[in-house]
């Protein structure tokens, strides 16, 4: 009885600090034609995180390698280094910390970002130590999110920086977000301010890392990527920055006209928009994680498929959805992220024939989702994922190009595809 009531006090705790970092985000800046922008976000489950669907239900003819590496269970002395792909560039910068799974304050030791040259090398001259409230060491209590004070950085547009933490202290299990799909670098001590490092482990995981916003002019924007593994580039090539967040992000920087949208990815692997499971689900965790990101202006969504196919686990057979159920869901989000001036563009459900989750009734809910969305007016735009990734000779499989194996997750080249759909004029609303 203990956990559930610790898990909703934190999560209640995330809440109303979302709102207060929003609050403060809303007053104007030390100069008027600037504001804080969020180029780079990660979202951090606050449960642990099952098997993504369709991996390792299928078997192993249906199974795409795992770009998930080994996690610590936790660290001490140990420093690691975490490298995040900007989108768009600034004059300052500041990062976000989160100790949301936390059972006890973290403490941390120092904290540095950097301009990442190649693998665990930062660019000489651009290492930065990080204050929260003007000390170099904190402790972040248990459920909490906390900002770092802002430091005079020229961080480009479509870069890698480099964020350091040291942990003094036995941490307990991190707060994660398990796919990072860049590689990690754990070390002995506190060597946060060195220009390399000579790990002692790698993995592929963010630790406690949240965000990092950028002052950028008035006219930036941020679009924040809502949803599960798809989203979250569960099948793309680690280190080679190949979810269609990212290469939307791309798109957005090569158009002049668009050139002031960042793209932030708050896919969840596994994430359902009505229930928990890996992690909070996407009506809970709104809040946290697109409301409290720097000028988000427009919200893209993309979620559903887990909701269906969840169903067919047979420990899961009572949380069937219909239709309506997740059409609710869809208009709980859009009417939220109206309320704080985000425009929100629908993305179709895309076709999952060949996973032992497959039904024909999930299907059949499926193809309703997707009327719904095509033709509602619901959304202010939709892309149609589901008629550019099916198969035309099978519209209820991926098409084979686009399929990564496990007949869920786009590989590289459908994450291109898919980046390529976006009518990107849509953004200039």
């Amino acid at each position: 009885m203990k956990f559930p009531y610790r898990r909703t006090t934190r999560a209640l705790g995330l809440f109303v600090l979302g709102l207060s970092l929003c609050s403060a985000q809303s007053q104007p800046a030390a100069h008027s034609n600037r504001h804080w922008v969020s180029t780079w976000a990660t979202a951090q489950s606050l449960a642990p995180e099952p098997t993504p669907a369709g991996r390792g239900r299928a078997g192993a003819r249906n199974r795409a390698p795992s770009p998930i590496g080994n996690i610590p269970e936790t660290f001490q002395n140990q420093t690691v280094r975490m490298v995040v792909r900007t989108s768009v560039g600034g004059t300052r910068v500041r990062v976000q910390l989160s100790n949301a799974l936390g059972r006890a304050a973290l403490a941390v030791g120092a904290a540095h970002i950097a301009i990442r040259q190649r693998d665990a090398t930062i660019v000489p001259g651009s290492d930065r130590p990080l204050t929260f409230g003007e000390q170099a060491s904190f402790r972040i209590p248990p459920g909490a999110l906390v900002v770092s004070d802002p430091v005079d950085l020229d961080v480009p547009e479509l870069a890698d920086l480099a964020v350091s933490l040291y942990l003094p202290e036995d941490t307990g299990p991190p707060t994660i977000h398990a796919l990072g799909l860049h590689t990690a670098y754990v070390a002995r001590g506190n060597v946060t301010g060195n220009a390399t490092l000579s790990p002692s482990a790698t993995t592929t995981a963010y630790f406690w890392l949240s965000s990092v916003d950028v002052l950028a002019p008035s006219s930036a924007a941020t679009i924040v990527a809502y949803g599960d593994s798809i989203t979250d580039g569960f099948a793309t090539t680690v280190n080679k920055d190949q979810a269609w967040p990212t290469l939307l992000a791309e798109r957005l920087a090569a158009n002049r006209s668009t050139a002031q949208f960042g793209v932030v990815n708050m896919g969840t692997s596994g994430n359902r928009v009505l229930r928990d499971g890996a992690g909070t689900n996407a009506l809970a965790r709104f809040d946290r994680d697109v409301v409290s990101r720097g000028g988000v202006r427009w919200l893209t969504l993309l979620e559903g498929i887990n909701d269906i196919t969840y169903s067919a686990i047979p420990a899961l057979a009572n949380q069937a959805v219909t239709a309506e159920d997740l059409i609710w869901g869809y208009r709980q989000i859009i009417e939220k992220a109206h309320l704080h001036g985000i425009k929100v563009l629908g993305a179709t459900i895309m076709p999952v024939e060949g996973v032992v989750t497959y039904t024909e009734k999930g299907e059949a809910v499926r193809q309703a989702v997707n009327r719904w969305i095509r033709t509602s007016g619901a959304f202010d735009a939709v892309v149609d994922f589901d008629a550019l990734i099916r198969d035309p000779a099978d519209p209820k499989r991926l098409r084979a190009e686009f399929d990564s194996g496990d007949h869920v997750h786009p590989n590289d080249r459908g994450n291109r595809a898919m980046a390529d759909a976006f009518d990107l004029a849509v953004f200039l609303k």
